[in-house]
């Protein structure tokens, strides 16, 4: 197995467990010693190879299908999983509720635990991306071209800022974004 494919899998192994309020020492307690935190945070990191039987056996435990577990094989067109994604929040807030409800609700939990309250732009990983296209159940490039759509990030990828630590300011808002939204 490849090191990139193994810290691959560790991601969407760490995503999964995160997605259920898990700590490494919470799996262990949970399934009861039978996943000891040690071992499965070295199948997070990609330090150590995980069988299909144990995949599937961890797939179980989680409540999710094995494929859920298996990262992408295809490079994703849209980011890098360490960049970074600006949302433009003015955009953002004018849209309806039942459209970009659950994105609005993201952003302001991160907002508030950030402490930052410009109301302009806010900095998003990549892998934020990814669990915000599990919520609107599409895959990451489906919910790309539809931020793009409404206007919530720039046409092009230009939002994607580079390589930057979470440190990193926000980039100034682009003033030539333009409203990419369907009609009603």
């Amino acid at each position: 197995m490849s090191t990139d494919y193994s810290r691959a899998l560790g991601a969407r192994l760490r995503a999964i467990r995160n997605q259920q309020g898990l700590s490494l020492q919470g799996v262990e307690d949970k399934s009861h010693g039978r996943w000891k935190a040690v071992v499965v945070g070295s199948y997070e990191r990609g330090d150590r190879a995980v069988t299909v039987q144990r995949l599937s056996e961890l797939a179980v435990f989680y409540g999710v299908p094995v494929s859920e577990l298996l990262p992408d094989p295809r490079p994703s067109s849209a980011v890098t999983s360490s960049s970074k994604i600006v949302l433009n929040l003015e955009s953002l807030g004018s849209l309806p509720a039942d459209e970009a409800g659950p994105l609005a609700r993201y952003a302001s939990t991160i907002q508030a635990q950030r402490h930052d309250y410009n109301g302009k732009v806010l900095s998003i990983r990549a892998e934020d991306l990814k669990s915000l296209a599990i919520i609107y159940d599409m895959s990451p490039d489906e919910l790309t071209s539809r931020l793009i759509e409404w206007g919530v990030i720039s046409a092009g990828m230009d939002s994607v800022v580079g390589f930057g630590g979470p440190d990193d300011d926000d980039e100034e808002l682009n003033p030539d974004w333009e409203r990419r939204r369907a009609p009603r």
